[in-house]
């Protein structure tokens, strides 16, 4: 898996860059939260999906943090910012800001800002390149002539590309001090039950004409 550049922008293929990984990958029994991490270096973005879906709440912030990576990969950087955020003001509530976004991003307010600062990068590269959902990787091809040259996007892809990749470590590193790399059984364990609001927000996606992933 660290063969393949960690995620930046929305990929070209919705298929994940090794098919034959998921099921290796899910036969672990890993800790949800390092079972979803491998699957989302794999661009298997379902899969990690199905994961944190049961890990989107409190105390579970850890599942909250790979949400809100998600997110940020598929292109969706308002809501990566609002799970960034969720994650920041409920881990300096409930564990004295010692958590998975201080471990990612430093410390306190200027921690998150960090992070947001991140995401809003990602978010320009982005729109320098005029890449549609699903369109591109950043790794070449024509972009909108807009905010610089190729050699010039290239660069600042590389760079997001390396900090992609050191949060994404970061939090492996984290997951695996917190809940270790035996074997997760019974996850069930693991999962939590959805706030108000995100419930209302999940019936919206499913029932409510919202759809899944249209932003």
């Amino acid at each position: 898996l660290t063969t393949y550049s960690a995620p930046v922008l929305p990929s070209p293929s919705p298929y994940p860059h090794n098919s034959s990984l998921n099921h290796p990958i899910t036969t672990l029994s890993l800790h949800p939260t390092l079972e979803a991490l491998l699957h989302i270096l794999n661009s298997d973005l379902a899969s990690a999906h199905f994961l944190v879906r049961k890990m989107q709440a409190p105390p579970a912030y850890e599942g909250m943090m790979i949400h809100a990576v998600l997110h940020r990969v598929e292109g969706d950087y308002r809501n990566a910012e609002a799970w960034y955020g969720d994650v920041f003001h409920g881990e300096e509530q409930e564990r004295g800001g010692k958590g998975c976004l201080e471990r990612c991003w430093g410390s306190g307010r200027e921690g998150l800002e960090r992070c947001l600062g991140f995401v809003r990068r990602v978010e320009g590269l982005r729109k320098r390149k005029n890449v549609p959902v699903g369109k591109g990787d950043g790794c070449g091809g024509e972009g909108s002539g807009v905010g610089g040259g190729y050699e010039e996007q290239q660069t600042g892809f590389e760079d997001l590309e390396r900090e992609s990749r050191r949060e994404i470590e970061a939090l492996v590193a984290w997951c695996v001090e917190r809940f270790g790399t035996g074997k997760c059984e019974d996850a069930t364990q693991v999962w939590v039950r959805d706030r108000e609001e995100v419930r209302e927000m999940k019936k919206e996606m499913v029932v409510g004409g919202e759809g899944w992933r249209q932003f």
